[in-house]
């Protein structure tokens, strides 16, 4: 593989560009967008901003490209860019609108490119004809998907007054702030013709010489792992904005990216090419199990069903012909394995790990102390190459919950309180560490700082972190069968020095929080539920997921609907409830627990495990505009799990509202009851 390689002719680009072409202003005014479409330039001043319409913000790769268009993975993603945009809550932009509209430049406001990893977004940004996306800020994920495809992006307004001219950018523009190895990524025009000129020795990874300092727990374990110049494994030392290649552990994607990612594979490196030790590369086939129960009969006519099938097949393939373990279907009835993150924790990572991941959740795993990171489709097939992934040493953010918890608040309501900040909504937490400590963290057991370190996707993290200790070790003896001894020496000395610098620090009182809710849109509408003043009714309630379908989970839901049984009541007749496990593994749990005859008798409706509603692929998405739904999942992007609005909320108030039939928190008090609706 690597011999071919070596023979590949690589250039780098023009060191001047020019953009002919329109650009497409994403407003909140959906009338504007429908203009542009339809030949219009708007006007744009940037010497004075205000004067000019309000770009949306917080633009999400659910918006970018609906989940169910992602079937597609090759140029056909063209038609698709911004389906999903809502804007003045109605979708203006139509298939092919974009590539038809011959546009190269596509501006938006804040925190673009926002939540799922899916590098199909830029991807089809990219085959419909933009290759300049300029927007106040950007996701880490995304913008690394941008840059590893050769599509650019750029936060200077600026640059809209020059490309109407006609006029030439440096290059360099679009590097500037960035890192060496980015940089180079950018002037080679992607990660693969970068990692070629890298295995040809035209590129050097510049040396790490970081001298002694205290360390946070993420920069010791980066700095275990990263690449010297040598091409040995590991540094001394630290510290944030370091950039090289770190050595993956685990290296795992699902079917909406393996067959993508494999294709990539195939292409620029062979199709008789064998992946770097496959040991430790694992597949899931987790994301689309129950899709044919859902999908609407104009995507069938679309094909999409078909396309669906067909990364499972092209997956199953790729995974034989390469001796990868593949956790598939279940053979003896409907359902899968488990969802990958669940599996990843209950079987694969270890504290002190780097683990990377095609989904943007990837960090669920640091609930046990290891570094683990979502990726986008190129950095996967790399790392089947080279075992390692490009970081740039991220900066850490300490979120410090002290005291205790209330008794009906969770891991969730803490997470959805972070969501609701400031400095979280403002993009300042992007791309960093999520730091978790604390008494009420150091309470919770490993399921629940699952929820915690899952959900630094959410806040736009580069990855959610806990320190192991001894209810991780613990974890690792019961839910592994490890030693004690081994699991104890794992944990060992994996935490961050009392001297470790953070770039923010945020406290909280657990004693203040209270269940909360995020309402529809955005993870970051959080709002205690006393604060909602009307009662809010709901006609469908979801309990699963990576985020809410472990262990810890299942026992909230089951300690809810015991409860209403006791007191003579079901899930109300108005509500439809699901629960769907994680894995195979919650679900065995469940069965030990006798959780299968309570959700039964209740009225809830259980579902073997798989993503699901989360992503618009199974029961539980919403059908109606108008129908509100309560999650205990982690995303609530418009149009991701259904057109419907919906909130999202902890185990706890989820079950409580499905049996109260409408928003409310959990209470076992003789005051305050379950009231059927």
């Amino acid at each position: 593989m690597i011999n071919s390689l070596l023979q590949r002719q690589v250039n780098k680009r023009p060191t001047q560009v020019r953009f002919p072409g329109r650009i497409l202003f994403l407003t909140e005014d959906p009338e504007l967008i429908r203009r542009q479409l339809a030949g219009e330039d708007l006007p744009w001043d940037t010497a004075e901003p205000a004067r000019n319409p309000k770009l949306r913000d917080d633009i999400s790769t659910d918006e970018i490209t609906p989940a169910h268009y992602c079937f597609y993975f090759d140029e056909t993603l063209g038609e698709i860019p911004y389906l999903g945009l809502k804007c003045g809550g109605v979708t203006p932009i139509a298939r092919s609108g974009v590539k038809k509209g011959g546009f190269v430049c596509a501006v938006s406001g804040k925190r673009r490119g926002k939540g799922s990893s899916r590098e199909q977004s830029p991807y089809a940004e990219m085959c419909a004809g933009i290759r300049l996306v300029i927007a106040e800020n950007i996701e880490r994920i995304y913008k690394q998907n941008c840059q590893n495809l050769g599509l650019l992006t750029s936060t200077n307004f600026s640059l809209i007054d020059k490309i109407r001219a006609g006029e030439e950018i440096p290059l360099a523009e679009f590097a500037a702030g960035e890192d060496e190895i980015t940089r180079q990524v950018i002037e080679y025009g992607g990660l693969f013709p970068f990692n070629v000129a890298r295995m040809q020795k035209k590129v050097f990874l510049p040396p790490l010489q970081t001298e002694n300092r205290a360390m946070t727990l993420a920069e010791k374990i980066f700095a275990r792992h990263m690449v010297n110049e040598k091409g040995e494994i590991g540094v001394p030392y630290v510290k944030p904005g370091d950039t090289g290649f770190a050595r993956a552990d685990l290296r795992f994607s699902h079917e909406y990216v393996t067959p993508m990612a494999a294709i990539f594979f195939e292409h620029y490196v062979g199709k008789d090419a064998r992946v770097n030790d496959p040991a430790t590369i694992v597949f899931f086939r987790d994301h689309l199990t129950f899709l044919d129960e859902v999908i609407s009969e104009e995507k069938k006519k679309l094909g999409l069903l078909d396309l669906a099938t067909q990364l499972k097949l092209k997956q199953q393939d790729f995974a034989a012909r390469q001796g990868i373990r593949l956790h598939g279907e279940l053979k003896d009835r409907k359902g899968s394995e488990g969802i990958c993150h669940s599996i990843v924790l209950e079987s694969y990572a270890l504290p002190g790990q780097l683990n990377i991941g095609s989904d943007s959740h990837t960090p669920h795993v640091g609930a046990i102390g290891c570094v683990a990171f979502g990726i986008g489709t190129t950095d996967v097939f790399n790392s089947w190459i080279t075992r390692d992934v490009r970081v740039r040493v991220p900066e850490s953010v300490r979120i410090v919950i002290r005291g205790r918890k209330r008794a009906n608040v969770t891991a969730k309501d803490f997470i959805l309180k972070i969501l609701s900040l400031d400095y979280v909504r403002s993009g300042k937490a992007l791309a960093k560490v999520m730091e978790y400590a604390g008494e009420a963290i150091e309470a919770l057991n490993v399921d629940e700082r699952a929820t915690m370190t899952n959900m630094a996707a959410e806040i736009g993290g580069f990855t959610g972190i806990v320190a192991p200790d001894r209810r991780a070790a613990e974890f690792l003896v019961e839910r592994r069968g490890m030693d004690r001894k081994q699991a104890e020496a794992l944990v060992e000395g994996l935490n961050s020095d009392p001297a470790a610098q953070y770039a923010h620090l945020i406290e909280l009182d657990a004693a203040d929080i209270t269940p909360m809710v995020a309402t529809p849109g955005d993870p970051g509408n959080g709002k205690s539920i006393r604060d909602l003043h009307t009662p809010v009714p709901v006609e469908l309630a979801y309990g699963g997921t990576c985020t809410a379908g472990k262990n810890e989970d299942m026992d909230m839901y089951a300690r809810v609907l015991d409860y209403a049984l006791k007191q003579g009541k079901r899930v109300a007749p108005s509500v439809n409830f699901y629960i769907q496990f994680g894995s195979q593994e919650t679900r065995d749990y469940c069965l030990r627990q006798g959780y299968l005859q309570i959700f039964e008798k209740a009225g809830a409706h259980v579902i073997e495990p798989s993503c699901g509603a989360c992503i618009n692929a199974g029961p539980g998405v919403s059908t109606r505009p108008d129908q509100v739904v309560i999650s205990a999942q982690n995303r609530n992007f418009p149009g991701r799990s259904g057109p419907g609005q919906m909130y999202l909320a902890s185990p706890l108030t989820v079950a409580a509202s499905a049996v109260a039939g409408y928003i409310v928190e959990f209470e076992p008090t003789e005051d305050r009851e379950l009231v059927e609706a």
